[in-house]
Protein backbone atom coordinates (compact mmCIF):
# COMPACT_ATOMS: atom_id res chain seq x y z
CA UNK A 1 0.00 0.00 0.00
CA UNK A 2 1.14 3.48 -0.84
CA UNK A 3 1.37 5.99 1.93
CA UNK A 4 -0.81 9.11 2.03
CA UNK A 5 2.15 11.28 1.06
CA UNK A 6 2.82 9.23 -2.08
CA UNK A 7 -0.84 9.42 -3.08
CA UNK A 8 -0.86 13.19 -2.64
CA UNK A 9 2.27 13.47 -4.77
CA UNK A 10 0.70 11.36 -7.53
CA UNK A 11 -2.48 13.41 -7.54
CA UNK A 12 -0.53 16.66 -7.62
CA UNK A 13 1.71 15.41 -10.45
CA UNK A 14 -1.31 14.35 -12.49
CA UNK A 15 -2.97 17.73 -11.86
CA UNK A 16 0.07 19.72 -13.00
CA UNK A 17 0.45 17.56 -16.12
CA UNK A 18 -3.18 18.08 -17.12
CA UNK A 19 -2.94 21.82 -16.37
CA UNK A 20 0.15 22.11 -18.57
CA UNK A 21 -1.50 20.41 -21.54
CA UNK A 22 -4.71 22.46 -21.15
CA UNK A 23 -2.71 25.70 -21.01
CA UNK A 24 -0.71 24.68 -24.09
CA UNK A 25 -3.93 23.84 -25.94
CA UNK A 26 -5.45 27.22 -25.07
CA UNK A 27 -2.28 29.05 -26.14
CA UNK A 28 -2.20 27.24 -29.52
CA UNK A 29 -5.93 27.55 -30.14
CA UNK A 30 -5.64 31.31 -30.80
CA UNK A 31 -3.94 30.51 -34.12
CA UNK A 32 -7.36 29.69 -35.59
CA UNK A 33 -8.75 33.10 -34.56
CA UNK A 34 -8.46 35.54 -37.51
CA UNK A 35 -6.69 38.85 -36.95
CA UNK A 36 -7.08 41.79 -39.31
CA UNK A 37 -6.09 45.02 -37.51
CA UNK A 38 -6.08 48.44 -39.15
CA UNK A 39 -4.80 51.86 -38.10
CA UNK A 40 -4.53 55.35 -39.56
CA UNK A 41 -2.29 58.00 -37.99
CA UNK A 42 -1.75 61.56 -39.21
CA UNK A 43 0.43 64.36 -37.97
CA UNK A 44 -1.54 67.35 -36.68
CA UNK A 45 1.17 69.67 -35.36
CA UNK A 46 4.81 69.54 -34.27
CA UNK A 47 6.86 72.08 -32.36
CA UNK A 48 10.49 72.06 -31.26
CA UNK A 49 11.37 74.10 -28.17
CA UNK A 50 14.43 74.43 -25.99
CA UNK A 51 14.26 73.81 -22.28
CA UNK A 52 14.32 71.03 -19.72
CA UNK A 53 12.27 68.12 -21.06
CA UNK A 54 12.09 66.50 -17.61
CA UNK A 55 11.99 67.91 -14.10
CA UNK A 56 15.24 66.11 -13.26
CA UNK A 57 17.13 67.34 -16.35
CA UNK A 58 20.29 69.29 -15.57
CA UNK A 59 20.71 71.02 -18.91
CA UNK A 60 18.56 72.76 -21.47
CA UNK A 61 18.11 70.92 -24.73
CA UNK A 62 15.79 70.77 -27.70
CA UNK A 63 12.74 68.54 -27.50
CA UNK A 64 9.73 68.01 -29.76
CA UNK A 65 6.03 68.16 -28.93
CA UNK A 66 3.93 66.23 -31.47
CA UNK A 67 0.14 66.24 -31.81
CA UNK A 68 -1.57 63.58 -33.90
CA UNK A 69 -4.85 62.03 -35.04
CA UNK A 70 -5.34 58.28 -34.60
CA UNK A 71 -8.11 55.98 -35.81
CA UNK A 72 -7.52 52.30 -35.16
CA UNK A 73 -9.49 49.07 -35.05
CA UNK A 74 -7.76 46.39 -32.99
CA UNK A 75 -10.93 44.49 -32.06
CA UNK A 76 -9.81 41.42 -34.02
CA UNK A 77 -6.81 41.07 -31.66
CA UNK A 78 -9.15 40.21 -28.78
CA UNK A 79 -10.12 36.58 -28.32
CA UNK A 80 -10.73 34.10 -25.48
CA UNK A 81 -7.06 34.17 -24.48
CA UNK A 82 -6.44 37.93 -24.60
CA UNK A 83 -5.91 39.58 -21.23
CA UNK A 84 -5.06 43.09 -22.41
CA UNK A 85 -3.63 45.00 -25.34
CA UNK A 86 -0.75 47.47 -25.07
CA UNK A 87 -0.86 50.10 -27.86
CA UNK A 88 1.86 52.69 -28.48
CA UNK A 89 2.92 55.31 -31.03
CA UNK A 90 6.55 55.34 -32.04
CA UNK A 91 8.38 58.30 -33.57
CA UNK A 92 11.29 57.23 -35.82
CA UNK A 93 13.90 59.72 -37.01
CA UNK A 94 17.49 59.48 -38.32
CA UNK A 95 20.42 59.71 -35.96
CA UNK A 96 23.07 62.40 -36.15
CA UNK A 97 25.62 59.84 -37.38
CA UNK A 98 24.87 58.32 -40.82
CA UNK A 99 26.34 54.98 -39.73
CA UNK A 100 24.07 54.72 -36.68
CA UNK A 101 20.58 53.16 -36.87
CA UNK A 102 17.48 55.33 -36.71
CA UNK A 103 16.42 56.60 -33.30
CA UNK A 104 13.01 55.67 -31.93
CA UNK A 105 10.95 57.15 -29.11
CA UNK A 106 7.46 56.42 -27.79
CA UNK A 107 5.27 59.51 -27.60
CA UNK A 108 1.98 57.92 -26.51
CA UNK A 109 0.73 54.60 -25.13
CA UNK A 110 -2.31 53.03 -23.51
CA UNK A 111 -3.55 49.69 -22.15
CA UNK A 112 -6.90 48.33 -23.33
CA UNK A 113 -8.20 45.51 -21.09
CA UNK A 114 -10.43 42.73 -22.36
CA UNK A 115 -13.97 42.28 -21.05
CA UNK A 116 -12.89 39.42 -18.81
CA UNK A 117 -10.13 41.63 -17.38
CA UNK A 118 -12.31 44.72 -17.05
CA UNK A 119 -15.26 42.87 -15.55
CA UNK A 120 -13.86 39.80 -13.75
CA UNK A 121 -16.31 37.07 -12.87
CA UNK A 122 -17.09 36.04 -9.31
CA UNK A 123 -17.76 32.29 -9.14
CA UNK A 124 -18.91 32.54 -5.51
CA UNK A 125 -21.67 35.08 -6.06
CA UNK A 126 -24.36 32.38 -5.76
CA UNK A 127 -23.23 31.57 -2.23
CA UNK A 128 -23.17 35.15 -1.01
CA UNK A 129 -26.27 36.66 0.53
CA UNK A 130 -26.87 40.36 0.90
CA UNK A 131 -27.11 41.52 4.52
CA UNK A 132 -30.58 42.47 5.72
CA UNK A 133 -31.37 45.21 8.20
CA UNK A 134 -34.15 45.18 10.80
CA UNK A 135 -37.35 46.84 9.70
CA UNK A 136 -37.79 50.52 10.53
CA UNK A 137 -34.15 50.68 11.58
CA UNK A 138 -33.40 53.45 9.09
CA UNK A 139 -35.70 55.65 7.02
CA UNK A 140 -36.51 54.41 3.59
CA UNK A 141 -34.25 55.77 0.90
CA UNK A 142 -34.14 55.22 -2.79
CA UNK A 143 -31.56 52.57 -3.54
CA UNK A 144 -29.68 52.43 -6.79
CA UNK A 145 -29.69 49.30 -8.85
CA UNK A 146 -26.67 47.01 -8.39
CA UNK A 147 -24.02 47.27 -11.08
CA UNK A 148 -24.36 44.76 -13.88
CA UNK A 149 -22.04 43.63 -16.59
CA UNK A 150 -22.38 45.58 -19.77
CA UNK A 151 -22.39 42.72 -22.19
CA UNK A 152 -23.71 44.90 -25.00
CA UNK A 153 -20.62 47.11 -24.97
CA UNK A 154 -18.70 47.70 -28.15
CA UNK A 155 -15.91 45.18 -28.55
CA UNK A 156 -12.67 46.59 -27.10
CA UNK A 157 -9.90 47.76 -29.37
CA UNK A 158 -11.54 50.75 -31.08
CA UNK A 159 -9.49 53.96 -30.73
CA UNK A 160 -10.42 57.45 -31.94
CA UNK A 161 -8.06 60.31 -31.05
CA UNK A 162 -8.37 63.78 -32.53
CA UNK A 163 -5.64 66.41 -32.08
CA UNK A 164 -4.26 64.39 -29.17
CA UNK A 165 -1.43 65.58 -26.98
CA UNK A 166 1.58 63.28 -26.56
CA UNK A 167 2.26 61.64 -23.22
CA UNK A 168 6.02 61.89 -23.67
CA UNK A 169 8.34 64.45 -25.23
CA UNK A 170 11.04 63.55 -27.74
CA UNK A 171 14.63 64.49 -27.04
CA UNK A 172 17.85 63.29 -28.61
CA UNK A 173 21.19 62.33 -27.10
CA UNK A 174 22.81 65.11 -29.13
CA UNK A 175 20.48 67.68 -27.57
CA UNK A 176 19.33 68.93 -30.98
CA UNK A 177 16.18 68.08 -32.91
CA UNK A 178 15.34 71.19 -34.92
CA UNK A 179 15.10 70.73 -38.70
CA UNK A 180 15.63 66.97 -38.42
CA UNK A 181 14.16 65.32 -41.54
CA UNK A 182 12.70 61.95 -42.52
CA UNK A 183 10.53 61.57 -39.40
CA UNK A 184 7.60 59.13 -39.28
CA UNK A 185 5.00 58.03 -36.72
CA UNK A 186 4.18 54.32 -36.36
CA UNK A 187 1.44 52.54 -34.45
CA UNK A 188 2.50 49.37 -32.64
CA UNK A 189 0.96 46.95 -30.19
CA UNK A 190 1.66 44.04 -27.89
CA UNK A 191 -0.97 41.37 -27.16
CA UNK A 192 -0.67 40.04 -23.61
CA UNK A 193 -2.49 36.68 -23.27
CA UNK A 194 -3.68 34.82 -20.21
CA UNK A 195 -1.40 31.93 -21.13
CA UNK A 196 1.16 31.69 -23.91
CA UNK A 197 3.70 33.93 -25.58
CA UNK A 198 3.44 37.67 -26.17
CA UNK A 199 2.80 38.75 -29.75
CA UNK A 200 4.01 42.01 -31.25
CA UNK A 201 3.22 44.21 -34.24
CA UNK A 202 3.03 42.56 -37.63
CA UNK A 203 3.18 44.93 -40.59
CA UNK A 204 1.24 44.54 -43.79
CA UNK A 205 2.61 41.72 -45.89
CA UNK A 206 4.20 39.95 -42.90
CA UNK A 207 1.18 38.00 -41.68
CA UNK A 208 1.13 34.36 -40.72
CA UNK A 209 -1.77 32.04 -41.50
CA UNK A 210 -5.05 33.69 -40.45
CA UNK A 211 -3.15 36.54 -38.82
CA UNK A 212 -2.88 39.49 -41.18
CA UNK A 213 -0.51 42.42 -40.86
CA UNK A 214 -1.83 45.82 -39.89
CA UNK A 215 -3.33 47.95 -42.64
CA UNK A 216 -1.74 51.39 -42.54
CA UNK A 217 -0.21 52.27 -39.20
CA UNK A 218 2.40 54.70 -40.56
CA UNK A 219 2.19 58.44 -41.09
CA UNK A 220 3.59 60.43 -43.97
CA UNK A 221 7.23 61.49 -43.75
CA UNK A 222 7.68 64.95 -42.23
CA UNK A 223 10.46 67.21 -40.97
CA UNK A 224 10.98 68.76 -37.58
CA UNK A 225 10.48 72.54 -37.74
CA UNK A 226 13.02 75.14 -36.69
CA UNK A 227 13.49 75.93 -33.03
CA UNK A 228 10.53 77.91 -31.73
CA UNK A 229 11.33 81.60 -31.89
CA UNK A 230 13.72 81.27 -34.86
CA UNK A 231 12.82 81.95 -38.47
CA UNK A 232 13.32 79.11 -40.94
CA UNK A 233 12.05 78.07 -44.33
CA UNK A 234 11.15 74.62 -42.96
CA UNK A 235 7.85 74.56 -41.14
CA UNK A 236 5.69 71.54 -40.65
CA UNK A 237 2.04 71.89 -39.78
CA UNK A 238 -0.46 69.28 -40.92
CA UNK A 239 -4.05 70.44 -41.25
CA UNK A 240 -5.58 73.89 -41.53
CA UNK A 241 -4.93 76.46 -38.85
CA UNK A 242 -3.42 76.07 -35.42
CA UNK A 243 -5.02 73.45 -33.17
CA UNK A 244 -6.73 74.62 -30.02
CA UNK A 245 -5.04 73.89 -26.74
CA UNK A 246 -6.35 70.77 -24.97
CA UNK A 247 -8.58 70.06 -27.91
CA UNK A 248 -8.01 66.32 -27.89
CA UNK A 249 -11.03 64.14 -27.20
CA UNK A 250 -9.86 60.54 -26.88
CA UNK A 251 -12.31 57.68 -27.16
CA UNK A 252 -10.97 54.29 -26.05
CA UNK A 253 -13.09 51.15 -25.86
Amino acid sequence: MHSSLVRVQNVFGFFTTVSFFVAALVALSVLVSPQDPSASIELRNVQVVKGRPHYDSFKREEFAHIRFDLDADFSSLFNWNTKQLFVYILATYPSTSPSSPHSQAIIWDTIIPSHSQKYPSDPLWLFRSTPTLPKNKFPKTKQSAPPTRRRNETKPGIIHLSNSKPKYQINDISGKLAERGNVTLEVGWNVQPWVGALTWTMWEGHGWGRWKGVKGGRSKIFEMPALKGKVSEKTVVSGEGKPDAAGAKPVLR
